[in-house]
């Protein structure tokens, strides 16, 4: 079921912030789908979802091998038969800002970060909402 990513319902959105964990989607360079267990934020009023990750990481160079645009991925969550999948155009964001602020919403819907100073950030614009919360 697709929702209007602009007007989310609050039971899609509270599902977003139970901890729960999620599946990255992102494409390798020859085409083929690489999926891993992550934990990640969604931030609706930006309508960006953040992933954190090391920078040697087969996702991490997945995104980086799409060049400057980014790449299409997904970020899937699951629990019983409830479900949500947000897809966008997916960056890597290496700044201490961004790295930053991303450790502290992962620390808000999971726990801290261990320390990781490899850490860099899979920020996607989402632009496609779907499931059924």
């Amino acid at each position: 079921m697709a929702h209007d990513i602009h007007h989310l319902d609050p039971d899609y959105l509270a599902f977003w912030r139970e901890y729960q964990l999620c599946t990255l989607t992102t494409l390798r360079p020859d085409g083929s789908p690489h999926v891993v267990p992550v934990g990640a934020t969604f931030d609706p009023e930006a309508g960006i979802a953040r992933v954190i990750s090391s920078r040697e990481s087969r996702k991490v160079r997945n995104v980086l091998a799409a060049g400057e645009a980014g790449q299409r991925v997904a970020i899937c969550q699951v629990d019983r038969a409830r479900w949500a999948t947000l897809e966008g155009r997916a960056v890597i964001r290496q700044d201490a800002e961004s790295v930053a602020d991303a450790e502290r919403r992962y620390a808000e819907r999971y726990r801290r970060p261990r320390e990781n100073p490899e850490r860099v950030v899979i920020e996607i614009t989402v632009d496609r909402a779907l499931g059924r919360a």
